[in-house]
């Protein structure tokens, strides 16, 4: 019988030449591999990127996009090969080292124990946090419970993840997923939708003072709000089933 819970990591790349080689590390020490996916980095990173694959050829695979697709797609890009390698389960990262990977133990023992399920990072912020991040972030929370008729997803930002690949891919197979800043929410949701079960996995996370952030605050609030409307009329034929499974879990 094949192993049911094999976890690599996905962790998308762009210009985060001055924190990847330690969350790389770090991840390395857990005994990951690391799928880290250049998403038209800058020639300074991916530099640093081909000396992190060169170092470490048996335990990091290097995808590189040839021009900047968003975070969506990068990730999507990493899981195609990490699916390709024949992992069935994916602990996406965020390159920027805001992730505590000391709780990476954490989140893969969610994941063997509940296979099927995806395992989201639930943030607990230290003081390091932006204000307004921190209370923008509630605009979305409040959409995606709507968008849910429940409280289940108590996060659905947090780049901290575990996927189940199989989950994913036939999602992707069958429509087309937020590609940039709207793609954790908007997978989150849909998988929802599907049945899958969400874990939410409290994880501490810090901005770090030199942290690189590539929210584009026009372009990204437009994208976002255009996903949480499309998610609303989507939820609206589904309100007889998302009722139906409040029903039975009562």
């Amino acid at each position: 019988m094949a192993d049911l819970f094999t976890a690599c990591a996905v962790v998308p790349v762009y210009n985060h030449e001055g924190a990847i080689g330690a969350v790389t590390g770090r991840l390395l020490a857990h005994g990951l591999h690391c799928v880290l996916v250049d998403d038209g980095s800058t020639a300074a990173c991916a530099r640093v990127l081909d000396d992190i694959a060169a170092a470490e050829p048996r335990r990091v695979t290097l995808v590189r996009l040839a021009v900047n697709g968003g975070k969506g797609a990068a990730v999507l890009a990493g899981i195609a090969r990490a699916t390709a390698l024949g992992y069935t389960h994916v602990l996406q990262i965020d390159a920027d080292g805001q992730h505590d990977t000391a709780d990476v133990p954490r989140f893969l023992e969610q994941g063997r124990a509940r296979p099927e399920a995806v395992i989201c990072g639930c943030p607990i912020y230290d003081e390091s946090v932006p204000k307004a991040r921190l209370y923008g972030r509630y605009a979305t929370h409040i959409w995606v419970w709507i968008n849910t008729l429940s409280f289940d997803i108590r996060d659905s930002m947090c780049g901290f993840r575990v996927y189940p690949v199989a989950a994913i891919n036939a999602l992707a197979a069958s429509r087309r997923l937020g590609r940039r800043m709207n793609f954790d929410t908007d997978v989150l949701v849909r998988l929802y939708w599907r049945g899958v079960e969400i874990v939410n996995q409290p994880t501490r996370v810090r901005y770090p003072e030199d942290g690189v952030s590539h929210f584009l605050v026009w372009r990204d609030n437009v994208l976002i709000s255009a996903m949480h409307t499309a998610l609303f009329f989507g939820m609206l034929p589904r309100i007889p089933l998302l009722l139906a499974r409040k029903w039975r879990r009562r």
